[in-house]
């Protein structure tokens, strides 16, 4: 299973907002911290919207928010907002024999995409935010320096 750019998207977009409490915050704002294209991010927020993860307020002081505490909020659900997880349910190559008695190779395949799935959806925003690492999400460290910098501050 891999994740494509537009849930690698989302998910940059999910966890800075995570970040910002219950303030609408606007696109071009979130573009601009999460170093995803307006363009693509509204499409990306919108189709979060539509699955209930986040909420728009139109208007000049509109903008984005969570539906729900970061917590409640798995990756896995993140990723299903803006594309089907792809799991291998019949014979990939067609073959009418095998239908969905799948081969050992797809078998083994789909039993790693499986645990994948299981771990996305064990997974909250909540627990990578609170995840100690010396990457912090959407951040840069400066070289020398005890300071983070926001990606916005390049």
């Amino acid at each position: 299973m891999v994740i494509s750019q537009t849930a690698e998207y989302a998910l940059r977009a999910v966890l800075w907002l995570a970040t910002q409490g219950d303030r609408a915050i606007g696109t071009a704002q979130i573009a601009r911290a999460t170093c995803v294209p307006a363009g693509y991010l509204s499409k990306v927020l919108q189709a979060l919207a539509r699955a209930g993860l986040v909420q728009s307020a139109p208007g000049r002081s509109g903008g984005f928010r969570l539906t729900g505490p970061p917590a409640g909020l798995s990756v896995l659900a993140v990723v299903r907002a803006v594309e089907p997880v792809q799991r291998i349910e019949t014979c990939p190559l067609g073959l009418k024999t095998h239908g969905v008695n799948l081969c050992p190779l797809h078998r083994r395949l789909d039993n790693a995409m499986a645990l994948v799935e299981k771990a996305l959806s064990e997974s909250t925003i909540a627990e990578m935010l609170m995840e100690p690492s010396a990457s912090k999400p959407l951040c840069e460290i400066v070289a020398g320096s005890a300071t983070l910098r926001i990606v916005t501050e390049r």
